[in-house]
């Protein structure tokens, strides 16, 4: 497949790549960005910070001609340009990797890489070029297997490797590292401060505080549309990129709406202790077995007891088994072999919300409704669950017009926050999530870690995947890892589960 795109240019590092003027943008009555800018250099990953909803992926899919700003300019390598596609935006040497994939699940990842290349399709060219570019960056990908059967987290790393396959100079990434376990995060991020030696530039949409002042060079935060703020990543600290995210006026807010003071969030560590003798098996499973679609044996015999009251936590590197666990205990997934007790209904926040918790054309109150359909009878009052889709959006800050406005107009980290929201408000006796902060900012992490913790006082046993280890040893009372599996019990300790994560104790 030809290449489509430039080089990184023989520039000076600080040489300009691209340029966003006073954007602004507005569907209908929502001002989406209200004079937004923001200028990212060749040689520099430049981090582009602010709360959900704020206004920056609007903001990229202008700079990548999916949508016309209603003003501002554009400009690419000095020069004013009319990006009225995406293929004018490769064409002048951008690449974005979006927060939502946009792969076609039926084909397989060498076809997906060579959509919207130009010229006579050769897949052994394509496929070659695959395996280079992933060998290269370190994103493990298969090119013949079929996108709509790999994991979410091996797709965005597809998603990636076709960005990086057509050698774009400019590269955005809108929340790359949401998906992927902390070991191949941190190697994503390094292979992107490489790209940017060797004189590319990188705009990178993240909520991931720590990973702006490691590897971001320069900052730009935008709140409600507008920027607030431009500086180099040195010259601020996580305290004062949070505060630039959500205001002077309004502080952080915690599960119940109280201001408290921001702190970091080492300190946000719970010292709940929880005696297990007064709570209730609420999971029993003996010699569980399952198998993926392929009938490839993932879940090797599992034995494993979740109380009421706790928060099991569960890390594992993606594809060692925990993706069939966790349907499982959701009761999404039938074991082959084994025995498991536990309730008929359970809450789950699956990882893919746009394919697995939301009808993405359904108004939010009619995905609200979606909660328990199978089991209901009856008629649907349909004003009272309009008033609950209203107490939810107040509760979890859902950002939207009303009830009736369509969850594919929501952002990504609003969409979380509504098949979030759904679940833990249905009050069950068990709870399944996977990835539930994925896009979410530090005040609406904050938020729903609270509700977690409410649901675990309750007495709800919650089970929680997270990529993100950190939150993961954060949240969890107990920590069980995944490896080729198997399921074990270790200490709650990073190191130690990290090293269990990796098979090495």
């Amino acid at each position: 497949m030809p290449s489509t795109l430039r080089s990184p240019p023989e520039k000076a590092d600080r040489t300009i790549a691209l340029a966003l003027t006073s954007i602004s943008k507005r569907f209908g009555s929502t001002v989406a960005l209200d004079g937004a800018s923001i200028t990212a250099q060749y040689g520099t990953v430049h981090a582009l910070l602010g709360e959900n909803g704020a206004g920056k992926t609007t903001l990229m899919r202008i700079a990548f001609g999916m949508m016309a700003p209603d003003a501002g300019t554009i400009a690419v390598d000095g020069e004013v340009r009319l990006l009225e596609s995406p293929a004018d935006a490769i064409m002048s040497g951008i690449g974005m990797v979006h927060q939502h994939f946009t792969l076609v699940p039926a084909m397989t990842v060498v076809e997906n890489v060579a959509l919207g290349g130009l010229g006579v399709y050769n897949a052994a060219q394509t496929r070659e070029r695959v395996i280079e570019v992933s060998a290269r960056t370190g994103l493990p990908v298969d090119p013949d297997a079929l996108v709509g059967e790999l994991p979410v987290g091996a797709q965005q790393r597809v998603e990636i490797v076709k960005a990086l396959v057509r050698e774009a100079s400019i590269l955005i990434l809108d929340e790359p590292t949401a998906v992927l376990a902390p070991g191949e995060a941190r190697e994503l991020l390094q292979n992107m401060r490489a790209f940017v030696k060797g004189g590319g530039s990188v705009v990178l949409i993240t909520h991931k505080l720590r990973d702006v002042l490691e590897f971001a060079d320069e900052v730009t935060v935008i709140r409600r549309g507008r920027t607030v703020l431009k500086e180099q990543a040195g010259r601020v600290d996580e305290a004062g990129l949070a505060e630039a995210m959500i205001g002077s006026g309004r502080g952080v807010y915690n599960e119940r709406g109280e201001k408290r003071a921001l702190r970091s969030r080492s300190s946000l560590l719970t010292s709940l202790v929880i005696d297990a003798r007064d709570m209730r098996d609420v999971f029993r499973l003996r010699g569980v077995v399952a198998r993926d679609e392929r009938e490839v044996e993932r879940l090797k015999d599992a034995t494993l007891t979740v109380k009421g009251g706790e928060i099991l936590g569960v890390a594992a590197v993606e594809g060692n088994g925990q993706y069939e666990l966790l349907r499982v205990l959701a009761r999404r997934m039938t074991a082959v072999k084994g025995s498991m007790e536990g309730p008929d209904e359970v809450g789950f926040v699956p990882e893919d919300r746009q394919r697995d918790a939301l009808i993405m054309d359904f108004p939010l109150y009619e995905n609200v409704e979606l909660l328990g359909a199978g089991r209901r009878r009856g008629s649907i009052g349909w004003e009272e669950v309009r008033e609950q889709t209203r107490a939810l959006m107040h509760d979890y800050d859902i950002r939207a017009a009303g009830p009736n406005a369509q969850a594919r107009t929501l952002s990504g980290g609003n969409q979380q926050k509504l098949a979030v929201g759904r679940e833990i408000t249905g009050a069950p006796a068990a709870l399944v999530v996977e990835n539930p902060t994925r896009g979410l900012d530090v005040h609406a992490t904050t938020a729903v870690h609270g509700r977690l913790r409410e649901a675990r006082d309750r007495g709800t046993a919650v089970i929680l995947y997270s990529s993100d280890l950190d939150e993961v040893i954060e949240l969890a009372d107990r920590v069980i890892v995944v490896y080729d599996g198997v399921v074990r019990e270790v200490p709650r300790d990073r190191e130690m589960v990290g090293r269990a994560m990796l098979g090495k104790v």
